[in-house]
């Protein structure tokens, strides 16, 4: 965001992106209970995007990219031990598999891996959501 928010809009906004990240995990299970992996596996990572977004806004840090978030996320909170390396690894694995199923061709995703990426982003949204929460 390019114009300076007054406290009261930006937190509105963070709730916003984080009452978001809990509805996209919704339809990351969605998709799963669908078969639709591939599309679970982006809306895990627009979940944790989400939150991520929703933490660097809060603390009135720029972010006009997704690279940008996940750069300013390790750098600010990963760190700095404020995020664990769990955490990190987590958003960066989930930007990569999200990359991937957008831009490649014959990118696949199955039902092993959104079982074991689905707790990693729930795990990742409460951490996030904590920090985000404890800069009210």
């Amino acid at each position: 965001m390019k114009e300076k928010l007054d406290p009261d809009n930006r937190m509105a906004i963070v709730n916003y992106r984080l009452e978001r990240a809990h509805e996209t995990l919704k339809e990351a299970d969605y998709n799963t209970d669908g078969g639709y992996y591939n599309t679970a596996v982006n809306r895990l990572y627009y979940a944790c995007y989400y939150a991520a977004a929703a933490l660097l806004l809060s603390r009135e840090i720029d972010a006009n990219t997704h690279n940008g978030v996940k750069t300013q996320l390790s750098m600010h909170f990963v760190r700095t031990d404020r995020l664990s390396l769990e955490h990190g690894a987590t958003f960066s694995l989930l930007f990569e598999k999200r990359q991937s199923s957008d831009y490649s061709d014959f990118a696949y995703c199955d039902l092993a891996l959104v079982n074991t990426l689905r707790p990693r982003a729930e795990a990742f949204i409460e951490a996030v959501e904590k920090l985000t929460l404890e800069g009210k």
